[in-house]
């Protein structure tokens, strides 16, 4: 009896864990895709107001400096993939890393950027919400 109450358990545990990762990769997904048409309401419906959103530049940036540069087109994403993501769930927080590979208009110029990037996220009030991102040259 306690082998299979044991087993029951670490099976709904493993499928909770399995949920949230579900979860978050599509946030992550909505996300990827926020880059490319972004909105005030999709940005904001992913990341928090705490939001701490860091650059390869070491250009750091709140929650509103996020979405205004994404909005107004000052950072214009044409096109995002995200390489090699892993995700990490701890509770409440999880840890996702991967390589961004992206075209983009950089005030009015066109380039090709591979970065890696950390993203943190946080479930607040059942969602995952992006609370820290920073970026990385690749060597």
């Amino acid at each position: 009896m306690k082998t299979l109450l044991t087993t029951a358990l670490f099976l709904s545990m493993t499928f909770a864990f399995a949920q949230a990762d579900k979860d978050l990769a599509s946030q992550v997904e909505k996300l990827r895709l926020a880059l490319i048409d972004p909105t005030i309401a999709n940005l904001s419906e992913l990341s928090s107001v705490n939001l701490s959103y860091g650059h390869s530049s070491g250009k750091l940036e709140n929650q509103a400096q996020f979405i205004d540069a994404l909005v107004s087109g000052s950072s214009d994403f044409v096109t995002v993939e995200f390489q090699g993501q892993t995700i990490h769930v701890e509770k409440d927080i999880a840890i996702v890393r991967h390589k961004l590979v992206a075209d983009i208009v950089d005030g009015g110029t066109p380039n090709s950027i591979k970065i890696g990037v950390m993203l943190v996220w946080h479930k607040e009030k059942g969602q995952w919400k992006l609370l820290a991102r920073q970026a990385y040259k690749l060597p």
